[in-house]
């Protein structure tokens, strides 16, 4: 999530702030200039300055500054939840590379979405979940919209 009210600094780094600590309970404003600005560049981010609030940007602009945020946190498990609901196509896409790049760097990725072609076309493995139970797994080559479907529907017919 965002705090709407604050600008793109403090949404990017606010996840990490022990690692900002520069004596006491001071911040290196530094250190913090210089990690937004790579989390800018490297996400993409449209923005006028770091000092923008964040709830002036586009959604799709919103959503790469969170994962610039969690990327500081140097995690080896990435989490997306619907990364890409109510964003442009143009955003999408560069989402959908950004979450390459980080599996292609080795960090495991979870990916939690109702858009099927997003499923599909992102998953190395698809575990199927419905009414609160996993219906099945997927490998690569087993993956199609219609076997998802059809876990699905017999997990229905067996309530």
């Amino acid at each position: 999530g965002i705090f709407g009210i604050r600008d793109i600094k403090e949404n990017t780094v606010i996840s990490n702030l022990k690692s900002y600590l520069a004596g006491g309970f001071c911040l290196s404003d530094k250190k913090m200039k210089e990690d937004t600005d790579w989390a800018i560049q490297a996400m993409h981010i449209k923005t006028p300055s770091q000092s923008t609030q964040i709830r002036s940007l586009s959604g799709g602009n919103q959503q790469k500054v969170v994962i610039g945020k969690w990327l500081f946190t140097e995690s080896d498990v990435l989490i997306f939840d619907e990364p890409t609901r109510g964003i442009d196509v143009g955003a999408k896409q560069e989402i959908y590379s950004l979450i390459t790049e980080f599996a292609e760097q080795g960090l495991a990725i979870i990916l939690i979405s109702s858009d099927m072609p997003e499923v599909l076309s992102m998953s190395h493995r698809v575990g199927v979940v419905g009414g609160g139970k996993m219906l099945g797994i997927l490998d690569r080559n087993e993956i199609s919209q219609n076997k998802i479907m059809k876990m699905i529907v017999e997990a229905k017919g067996d309530e």
